[in-house]
């Protein structure tokens, strides 16, 4: 709850220190107090469309659910913060079209996970060890018959299995029907039948419907977000951008920087580079990181030095007489050595978190698990 506060709002103190989803809820309700009036709930988003090439403005044509109408409005920018967890993505493995076709519903995608309810008594399979597969399987586990959860490679954030949960390697087959009672064979050589239930917790692809006429597109193969400058800026028109692409990472902090970077660029005190130098910054980051899923990972440090160097150029801002912070205004989050201390031990902390069981909820801070950012810095001085 350190980490993922916003820098003007932190957590109750009574708060456990791995939030619950409800308290993350009423966290977000409260912070948005003042902008719930601006809101229009029920309402589609049908396009986006860029309405002048030279003033870089946007055309939207929303639907009002309830009402079934349809309005255009001309809008001088453009913030998509729609996520990126609206298309699943269930591999393609050997086999899984015929068994999905002979047991329909027993694959499902954690996209439509509500309630371990409907996997109680049942032997299940989770795959996918981030951290939508860490918490839907705990979840499955305390009702299930049995669990088995299939990974590539062992999550940095998993707790040891516990109870009847067997860790295997990635599925490599689902079995033909006709030869096996909802057989799956694991890349070691287990099989595995009598599956109940399979539940892919293996991500999501970019994709925004509402922007099917933008040239050049936003999203190819859904992999990552095209044509964007510093995870951010639609290189070739600024006025639209994207927040929190950007994955393996805290998301409120990250937010709140973004926007503090493009709200100052938005009202001309901050400026961006040409629309070459833009491109240039966007193919490097492909020659370092490839043109898939890996463009938008910052796995830590790469994380805390991204929200820094967001901070920093927000900083940057020419001074406006009326705004807070001496007319700096709002800047955000910046994280010290003890923040990316904790960054660094989250895999740790999480553990231990978990191992705590049904005391978790008794947990409110560091310290209750034994970890100490003073002591670290104590022994790092001491050495």
């Amino acid at each position: 709850k350190e980490l993922m506060r916003y820098s003007d709002q932190a957590f109750p103190l009574e708060t456990q220190l791995f939030p619950k989803h409800w308290t993350v809820k009423q966290y977000l309700e409260e912070y948005a107090t003042d902008v719930k009036g601006l809101i229009q709930l029920e309402t589609q988003v049908l396009e986006v469309k860029l309405k002048d090439e030279n003033l870089s403005t946007w055309s939207i044509t929303t639907k009002s659910l309830p009402t079934g109408i349809d309005r255009t409005h001309t809008y001088d920018a453009v913030v998509v913060a729609s996520g990126h967890f609206t298309v699943p993505n269930v591999p393609e493995i050997s086999g899984i079209q015929t068994w999905d076709a002979s047991y329909p519903g027993v694959i499902s995608h954690s996209k439509f996970f509500n309630s371990p309810e409907p996997f109680r008594g049942k032997k299940v399979v989770v795959v996918g060890s981030s951290a939508s597969g860490l918490d839907i399987g705990a979840q499955i586990n305390e009702v299930s018959q049995g669990k088995l959860v299939s990974q590539r490679s062992e999550s940095y954030m998993a707790a040891p299995p516990n109870g009847d949960t067997i860790i295997c390697p990635e599925i490599v087959e689902f079995l033909p029907p006709t030869a096996y009672d909802r057989g799956i064979k694991f890349a070691d050589g287990r099989i595995e039948e009598r599956i109940d239930a399979v539940v892919f917790c293996t991500g999501y692809f970019y994709s925004y419907p509402f922007l099917s006429s933008l040239n050049p597109p936003a999203v190819t193969h859904g992999w990552r977000t095209m044509n964007v400058y510093q995870q951010l800026f639609y290189i070739d028109h600024p006025t639209l951008v994207f927040p929190v692409l950007s994955q393996q990472v805290i998301p409120f902090s990250l937010a709140e920087n973004h926007a503090a970077v493009f709200s100052r660029v938005w009202s001309a005190r901050l400026t961006l580079p040409p629309k070459d130098e833009m491109k240039a910054w966007e193919n490097s980051e492909i020659d370092a990181k490839g043109d898939g899923k890996d463009f938008h990972r910052l796995p830590f440090p790469m994380d805390a030095d991204y929200l820094n160097f967001l901070y920093d150029w927000a900083e940057k801002a020419k001074h406006r007489a009326g705004l807070s912070n001496n007319g700096q205004g709002k800047l955000g989050t910046r994280w010290g050595e003890q923040e990316r201390w904790m960054r660094k031990n989250f895999p740790e902390i999480r553990r231990a978190f978990v191992q705590r069981g049904d005391k978790r909820s008794e947990i409110k801070n560091l310290a209750e698990l034994g970890f100490s950012f003073k002591e670290w810095k104590r022994h790092q001085d001491e050495n």
